[in-house]
C-alpha cells in the first residue's frame, strides 16, 4: 500500500509503498500498538507510519549531535 506522510522533523513529504493492509492501519488507528497491528513491518516501517520519518533523518539528527 502506498503511504503518504508529512515528516514531522522536516516537513517533507514522502509516499513509500509498504506491505501493509487497511485493517492493520485500523486496528493502530483504533489504538493498538503498532507492533502489535503490523508485526511483519520492519521498525523503519512503522516509524515512517507514525511520524513521516525516514532512517536517514534519523541518522542525519544523530550525527549533527
Amino acid at each position: 500500500m502506498l503511504i503518504r506522510r508529512k515528516s514531522a522533523m522536516t516537513g517533507i513529504i514522502r509516499e513509500i509503498e509498504i506491505n501493509v493492509t487497511e485493517e492493520e492501519l485500523q486496528e493502530w488507528q483504533n489504538g493498538a500498538l503498532i507492533q502489535g497491528a503490523m508485526p511483519n513491518l520492519t521498525p523503519d516501517d512503522r516509524e515512517f507510519i507514525k511520524t513521516g520519518i525516514i532512517a536517514e533523518e534519523w541518522d542525519s539528527l544523530a550525527s549533527d549531535e
